[in-house]
């Protein structure tokens, strides 16, 4: 199991919103787990804001003629618990990686930002993804387990999984070896106490 370590606590750590977008409130997505997910990722945004440290936003804008997230549809909207304000950068990306397509990557390494506490929808797709990607690219990584969220799905063979054995099975896969999975109380206390 990597070591997850402050290595540079002046620049960091940033918060990275991956696709809080009200496109996942419609009934196409099915059932999904953790209905606390938007309130835990509204706590950690007004921590992060009052402790002054980075704020970054993801939206998808799908390509996809029937998506929800399609940049000229209401749902690619972000949530009102994620909303930017004046000063939080946000990145728009097409496919399940903020890293491909934008310039993340730029803008961190620019920044010295070399630690990111990932959140948001869906843990298997564009989380996943992205906290993959990011752990690849050499970043310091903490999801937090409970301001993710992903929704039921029908495997290849026709069988049910659901929302919740979906999340906590790829939150196995990515610890350890891609992030460090963590909870909204302990990342706060960790890194923005001045907010508790």
């Amino acid at each position: 199991m990597k070591s997850q370590t402050v290595t540079n606590p002046q620049a960091g750590p940033a918060l990275l919103l991956v696709d809080v977008q009200t496109g996942f409130d419609d009934p196409f997505w099915g059932p999904r787990n953790n209905r606390q997910a938007e309130s835990n990722i509204a706590r950690l945004l007004a921590a992060w804001r009052q402790a002054q440290l980075p704020v970054i936003h993801i939206r998808h804008c799908s390509v996809e003629p029937n998506s929800t997230l399609r940049e000229d549809r209401p749902g690619n909207a972000f949530k009102p618990e994620a909303m930017p304000i004046a000063g939080e950068i946000e990145f728009k990306k097409s496919v399940n990686s903020a890293f491909i397509g934008t310039s993340l990557h730029e803008y961190l390494q620019g920044r010295s930002l070399q630690e990111l506490v990932i959140v948001g929808i869906s843990t298997d797709h564009c989380v996943s993804t992205t906290t993959r990607m990011a752990g690849n690219l050499g970043y310091i990584n903490f999801l937090v387990e409970d301001a993710c969220a992903t929704f039921d799905r029908i495997d290849h063979h026709g069988r049910l999984h659901l929302a919740q054995d979906i999340h906590d099975i790829h939150l196995a896969s990515l610890n350890g070896e891609f992030c460090s999975v963590v909870r909204t109380d302990d990342v706060i206390k960790k890194f923005a106490p001045v907010a508790i």
